[in-house]
């Protein structure tokens, strides 16, 4: 019997201007969100991830300290409250990237995984964080991720998390692969001009390199004032063996739902044997700053 989960990612645009109210900001977010969510209950969606840092703009375009205003507590701030409440009521799993506070000062780009039980079973922690010109200004609010790279054993499937910037460093796909993952989701904020002919590059080939699934994330639209570019959307599954099998809209909000057959993993597994041909031992200077330790 067919291992089918039928999974969702949300894309959506962050209408207000940055310099309103942080509450109004994120008030206006959540809302958004909550419509979609319901959205995808109607479709049976069993699991559902939501975009970077969803719940307001991506504000690293600039360095103001006042959004750290945004931050909360893990699992004891309101979002991930909210989100275990709604995964309990629809037995959907849900990955709800948050902007995390461990301590005052102590900031993290953070995604709370949430089973369908409503059950709290971890979060990760993004563990690249870009300074990249213009616009990217993230060491300004994230703490580099201190947690590995775990794999959560949901009601429906094995999930791992790598977050935007994350998706162009293969060695913790890889890890993540290893820890047993089935499905990796990427939550995302990127523009075009910047990134776009990467997209559809880079996680396709996770994909086959480690025999899982990928859901890709990108938020859409333009946003003020800082306007680096337009988010282009284009979130997409693809399976194991590279190939990307739905995807969403350049422009629109939008759900997007796909029928994942996780026994696909054995099947690719069988014929491409990466992880028994590795050579682990070969590997060390992927542990050194500059690779010199292959020359020692």
């Amino acid at each position: 019997m067919s291992r089918n989960v039928r999974c969702g990612l949300i894309q959506a645009s962050c209408g207000l201007g940055g310099g309103r109210p942080l509450a109004e900001i994120k008030k206006a977010m959540i809302d958004k969100h909550l419509k979609m969510i319901e959205q995808a209950a109607k479709k049976k969606v069993k699991i559902l991830c939501l975009q970077e840092l969803f719940y307001g703009p991506y504000f690293c375009a600039e360095q103001d300290i006042r959004w750290y205003d945004l931050t909360e507590r893990i699992p004891d701030g309101p979002t991930t409250k909210l989100m275990q409440k709604l995964a309990a009521k629809y037995s959907m799993v849900i990955v709800a990237p948050i902007y995390e506070e461990q301590m005052p000062g102590l900031y993290f780009n953070t995604a709370a995984v949430i089973d369908a039980d409503g059950k709290y079973l971890g979060k990760y922690r993004k563990h690249h964080i870009p300074h990249v010109h213009p616009g990217f200004w993230e060491k300004f609010y994230f703490t580099p991720g201190d947690m590995g790279y775990p794999v959560f054993e949901t009601k429906y499937a094995r999930v791992g998390v790598y977050i935007c910037y994350d998706r162009h460093f293969p060695e913790g796909a890889r890890v993540l692969g290893l820890n047993g993952a089935e499905i990796v989701f990427n939550p995302s904020a990127t523009v075009a001009g910047l990134s776009e002919y990467l997209w559809e590059l880079e996680q396709p080939a996770h994909a086959a390199a480690n025999g899982y699934f990928v859901g890709a994330i990108n938020r859409v639209g333009r946003e003020k004032p800082w306007n680096i570019g337009e988010f282009y959307g284009k979130s997409y599954f693809c399976n194991p063996r590279g190939k990307i099998v739905a995807q969403a809209s350049r422009t629109k909000d939008e759900l997007l739902v796909a029928d994942l057959d996780l026994d696909m993993i054995q099947e690719v597994r069988r014929v491409w044997q990466f992880y028994r041909d590795r050579r682990p031992e070969t590997y060390a200077a992927l542990t050194t700053q500059t690779g010199q330790a292959a020359a020692d």
